[in-house]
């Protein structure tokens, strides 16, 4: 079945800036770093109404992470061997078929082209590829569930 998949190009749409200049270890505190994202300066008018919103999503191409051919498709989330090994899919492992990122983030400030955010665990360079309003109730499910594995990680780190 792979070969009647289409293939796809992707262009960015802007760029991160920031002071990071490598991955931070996962329990960083990525909440608290602030990124500009520089968009094309032919889409400055896309950007319109987008001041209004707390916060905004941001997709991105995770180009920092090492191309390894291979992708595992089992892994122990976050790397931690005591807990079960699960597919790919069902972990936020940056290692991926294709490395889009996804990050909601608090906007701080929308000025020309320039985005200033909170909350982007994205390192310097990064390609942008979309932006995205967040809507609460539209991107936010009530009554969601998670595995207990998930349940005991999140309550040990956060």
């Amino acid at each position: 079945m792979t070969s009647e998949l289409p293939s796809m190009t992707l262009k960015a749409i802007g760029i991160v800036r920031n002071g990071i200049k490598q991955a931070l270890p996962a329990r960083s505190d990525w909440e608290k770093i602030v990124s500009d994202i520089v968009i094309n300066s032919t889409l400055t008018e896309a950007l319109d109404g987008l001041e209004k919103f707390s916060h905004i999503i941001i997709l991105y191409w995770m180009h920092g992470v090492a191309a390894t051919g291979q992708v595992p498709t089992k892994v122990h989330p976050r790397g931690e061997q005591k807990l079960p090994a699960v597919g790919l899919f069902a972990t936020r492992s940056p290692n991926r078929p294709n490395p889009v990122g996804k990050a909601t983030v608090r906007l701080l400030q929308c000025q020309g082209n320039i985005l200033k955010v909170e909350g982007l665990d994205a390192i310097d360079g990064t390609p942008v590829i979309d932006i995205k309003p967040y809507i609460p109730g539209y991107d936010s499910v009530t009554n969601a569930e998670i595995p207990r594995w998930m349940t005991n990680l999140l309550a040990e780190h956060y």
